[in-house]
């Protein structure tokens, strides 16, 4: 829903999408793209939270001689912008082939604008690793990373309003006498930062989705400068709002999720660290 509305033409608001989906797709339309970005959520999550999570420990040590120190407000946000800077990395060819995938059976009409030998409305690509490829052949590495410059940022901003606000929320609503949060504060916290991270990080998601969608049919925009110009032009600031509030909506439980799996599976892995060496 959230690419649909972002880079799709016609669907209006949320509701509108998901009837127009199901009318169109049925209930597969809304899976459309799922199978890269499943494959590699556990990579990625993983790369980002351990990025985030040394790159404090090393700020501690060398700013206080101890790792383990709880980490001020420059350092979180530091940390942050790193995991930001890592995330485009890994993230960009897998959020790109999903776009694509979900994208390439949109009609596009646009006035003056010559499209390219395949007819909109029917697929460019077979699937994930086929899309992937299509796209390296055709395009190169550039291509891969197109909106690679939106996404940086979205997601080094948008990486600081996800640890941080966690952080503070977390300690804010951990009962006072607690060594450690309580699985419903992480739950609790971790649901309120992904809510606050994936709202403000919209209007770039919005630049990002477009730009990655770009090119099924047609090449449209020249960068993310051009792209911001040419939606705020011909559709007004509002077109930067699309689709925030299924972000903001999916934002709470994936993010969770994510940090109350996060904080158990470090749990359990010093737990089990303990009993192998007392």
């Amino acid at each position: 829903l959230q690419t649909r509305l972002q880079a799709g033409q016609g669907y209006g608001n949320t509701l509108n999408c998901v009837l127009t989906v199901y009318r169109n797709e049925s209930v597969a339309g809304f899976f459309k793209g799922m199978s890269f970005p499943l494959a590699s959520i556990a990579v990625y999550s993983s790369v980002v939270f351990g990025v985030f999570s040394n790159t404090q420990r090393l700020l501690s040590q060398l700013r206080h001689g101890d790792p383990s120190h709880s980490p001020v407000l420059a350092d979180m946000a530091l940390a942050s912008v790193v995991a930001g800077f890592v995330s485009v990395g890994i993230g960009s060819p897998v959020e790109l082939v999903k776009i694509r995938l979900q994208m390439q059976t949109q009609p596009y009409i646009e006035a003056n604008i010559k499209l390219k030998p395949t007819v909109p409305g029917f697929p460019v690509y077979q699937g994930p690793i086929h899309c992937f490829r299509t796209v390296l052949q055709k395009e190169g590495i550039a291509g891969i990373y197109r909106g690679a410059g939106a996404m940086l940022l979205r997601d080094v901003p948008g990486y600081c309003l996800y640890f941080i606000p966690y952080t503070f929320f977390c300690g804010w609503i951990t009962p006072e006498g607690c060594i450690s949060p309580t699985p419903s504060s992480v739950w609790l916290a971790g649901g309120v930062a992904g809510a606050i991270s994936w709202g403000t990080a919209t209007p770039m998601d919005v630049v990002k989705s477009r730009l990655q969608a770009d090119g099924v049919y047609l090449n449209k925009y020249k960068g993310t400068l051009d792209c911001i110009l040419q939606s705020y032009q011909h559709e007004g600031l509002k077109v930067f709002f699309r689709g925030i509030t299924v972000n903001a909506v999916r934002g709470f439980p994936t993010s969770a999720a994510m940090f109350l799996g996060y904080e158990l599976s470090l749990k359990a892995m010093k737990r089990d660290q303990t009993e192998t060496n007392p």
